[in-house]
């Protein structure tokens, strides 16, 4: 590919030099990998930031979430009482229905391309690029700031977000303003749904095709499930919303059953995504849940598991907090919410200003070619350098 950056990487914005160093450092999600990604998994990339975090004076832990996919959370000293925290996630969705190089980290038309390259590897490289010309400059930071890396964001339930809470909740103070990191067009994110999965199994009795009374039809009573589950999210929706970040819906995204063309099916698998909005009451939503389901399968019988044994309730801040306001002077754009899920559903009972953030629109996240404006990292890049000091 050509490289319209003249004399090549050399003459990028640091930051845009660093985002493609990032890039090329494959941190898939090893629940998404593939043939074309191996096995994926993030240590590679915490280990890179860790190393750059050192080289700048971060005192810098790295801790095991699970085997081979480590946390790591960088600590640097500013001149006052207050901290703040810079979540990114370190892994990335899947590669393998990419249509170019996933992990070339290119700079072409004024964009950074490869997986990861907006969502959401460039916060860490403008947030580094920041403290290194911050310190060039014999710049002090004002707040403490602990820029955290975390596994799991894009699969896996939030393990490296719920790991950090728990570091958080040691012996340390709580942040006093927190950034989750994800592609916003620099707009502060004061709120998204929260979400849980259920996955389902009805269960019947196989029996020849000839004679289905014999059997017990799983797919005809997952049909039922199915139907009662669309009226529940036509009934959601149909309410008036509680806040901006609007309704709570329910969706039914796979389905899979059945043994042979002449054989009636004993089970049926239905996996189920239940979007949670701001203000839901989430204690009673599985079991009311569990009833709709078991109810439309009746007499059938049906298995159903919590998807990562939690639910993730919604994420909301008022418009009005500090945070929301300084980074909206800052990047002169309007506070906004999100229809995707963060981080942030893990940090949400804390007294902390939080606000989602970032360099890039979500709208080139996942997709087959993945790419980051420069003029994004120089914004954000900005942005960061004032609100540091």
């Amino acid at each position: 590919m050509a490289n319209d950056s003249g004399s090549g990487k050399n003459s990028l914005p640091g930051s845009a030099s660093l985002l493609s160093e990032l890039v090329q450092i494959n941190s898939v999600n090893p629940d998404q990998a593939g043939p074309k990604s191996g096995p994926g998994g993030e240590a590679e990339v915490a280990h890179w930031v860790a190393d750059r975090s050192r080289q700048l004076g971060g005192d810098v832990t790295v801790e095991e979430v699970e085997p081979g996919r480590p946390n790591v959370y960088a600590y640097f000293e500013g001149d006052s009482d207050k901290t703040v925290l810079v979540d990114v996630h370190l892994d990335t969705v899947g590669v393998e229905h990419m249509t170019d190089d996933p992990f070339d980290g290119r700079f072409e038309n004024g964009r950074i391309y490869g997986r990861g390259s907006v969502d959401t590897k460039a916060t860490f490289a403008v947030v580094l690029d920041a403290l290194r010309s911050l310190s060039d400059e014999n710049r002090t930071l004002r707040p403490n700031l602990i820029l955290a890396g975390t596994v799991g964001e894009e699969a896996g339930g939030f393990a490296g977000a719920y790991r950090l809470e728990e570091w958080l909740g040691g012996d340390r103070a709580t942040p006093d303003q927190i950034i989750v990191a994800e592609p916003t067009l620099c707009a502060p994110v004061y709120g998204h749904k929260g979400g849980l999965g259920l996955n389902i199994t009805v269960h019947g009795e196989a029996a020849h095709s000839s004679k289905p009374e014999l059997g017990r039809n799983a797919i005809v009573a997952a049909a039922r499930v199915i139907a009662a589950l669309d009226d529940e999210h036509l009934r959601l929706t149909g309410e008036r919303p509680a806040t901006e970040v609007g309704n709570g819906t329910l969706a039914v995204t796979t389905i899979d059953g059945g043994l042979a063309g002449n054989i009636i099916p004993d089970r049926c698998d239905i996996q189920v995504n239940r979007r949670i909005a701001p203000g839901e009451d989430t204690e009673t939503m599985v079991p009311k849940l569990e009833d709709i389901i078991r109810q439309a399968a009746r007499p059938e019988p049906v298995d159903i598991e919590l998807t990562y044994g939690k639910v993730f309730q919604a994420f909301y801040r008022e418009a009005s907090t500090s945070l929301v306001q300084e980074l909206a002077d800052l990047a002169s754009e309007d506070g906004a919410v999100a229809a995707y899920g963060t981080n942030a559903v893990a940090y949400d009972h804390l007294p902390s200003d939080i606000v989602v953030f970032g360099p890039g629109s979500i709208d080139q996240a996942h997709k087959a070619q993945e790419w980051v404006d420069v003029s994004e990292l120089t914004k954000a890049g900005n942005i960061y350098r004032r609100w540091l000091t």
